[in-house]
């Protein structure tokens, strides 16, 4: 090889070097455009929707109790054992559930109540999944049938799923051919809508979903629950708790990110995204909304990428 050759070999790899640095740089700036900004709130900003908030205040039956019955307009003679962020995992492979929360009443009736801020349309197959795991969970093996108890599976949702401007849509089974007659299975699913438009619910149903929604406590129940809010905000012990939590899901999202902007220069930006989402999914630790927040990724990708995984 003479020396002009050599010299045109050293400028075309220059030349290829430089074209890669600059499609890195591009794909850099495309990611950091596509990276979305956390929801994860600061403590002082906690809201009674919040997951966090909404979970410690439901533990409590003196603000459960009344929520439920205002919920479903039925008086409740009293609530035994209230369980907040209950697992139900039946076998090692299937798909545990983590309620928000979960308790019973005096007569053996279930109730299982979520908040949902987040528009998923799934939300009608989750009901479906989550009703499912409950009577797994009540029924020991062998047992008789009969022994399921009565249950309501409640999403209570800060957007009008359906767009009916209901502020309530309750579901029981019933006979197509004959709405009279009920297939008589005892169990009930309410999705709730904070911005409903319709006059379907009481005065203090209606008082509760704007006090959801974000508006001012209009009643005495709202203004306990706000009051019980504060309370929570003032505690030290939950302080901790939280921010050991926030800083736990910011490191998850973090790796997840910082894995997936590696990713995304090599392989392209939306399977960065994937990869990301992955990680994400992987820790088990994040819900299906979230990671689709923090990964950029529609919530229909990142539950395609779950059912892969599973």
């Amino acid at each position: 090889m003479n020396e002009n050759e050599q010299i045109r070999k050293n400028s075309d790899k220059k030349k290829q070097k430089q074209n890669r640095n600059n499609t890195k740089d591009k794909q850099k700036q495309k990611t950091e455009k596509v990276t979305p900004p956390s929801d994860i709130k600061h403590f002082e900003e906690l809201e009674f929707k919040n997951d966090f908030i909404f979970g410690i205040i439901m533990r409590n039956p003196k603000y459960c109790k009344p929520f439920l019955e205002t919920i479903l307009g039925i008086k409740i003679s009293g609530i035994n054992y209230p369980k907040a962020q209950k697992t139900i995992d039946i076998t090692a492979g299937a798909k545990s559930v983590r309620l928000d929360v979960y308790v019973e009443d005096e007569e053996n009736t279930v109730y299982n109540i979520e908040m949902q801020v987040t528009l998923n349309k799934n939300l009608p197959k989750r009901s479906r999944y989550y009703q499912g795991m409950i009577d797994l969970n009540i029924l020991e093996k062998g047992e008789d049938y009969k022994n399921l108890k009565q249950s309501y599976v409640i999403f209570i949702c800060t957007f009008d799923l359906f767009g009916k401007g209901r502020h309530i849509y309750t579901f029981e089974n019933r006979c197509l051919q004959d709405y009279e007659i009920g297939l008589g299975d005892e169990t009930t699913k309410i999705i709730l809508n904070t911005k409903g438009t319709m006059d379907d619910v009481t005065p203090e149903m209606k008082r509760l979903l704007n006090y959801i929604d974000g508006q001012e406590p209009s009643d005495n129940f709202t203004l306990e629950l706000e009051t019980a809010v504060r309370s929570v905000k003032k505690n030290e012990k939950r302080r901790v708790e939280y921010m050991t939590l926030e800083m736990r899901y910011r490191e998850i999202m973090e790796q997840g990110l910082e894995y997936g902007i590696e990713q995304g220069i090599e392989q392209g930006i939306e399977q960065g995204l994937e990869q990301a989402a992955i990680r994400m999914l992987q820790s088990k630790e994040l819900s299906d909304e979230k990671i689709a927040l923090y990964s950029g990724l529609s919530i229909e990708q990142v539950q395609e990428l779950k059912n892969k995984l599973e």
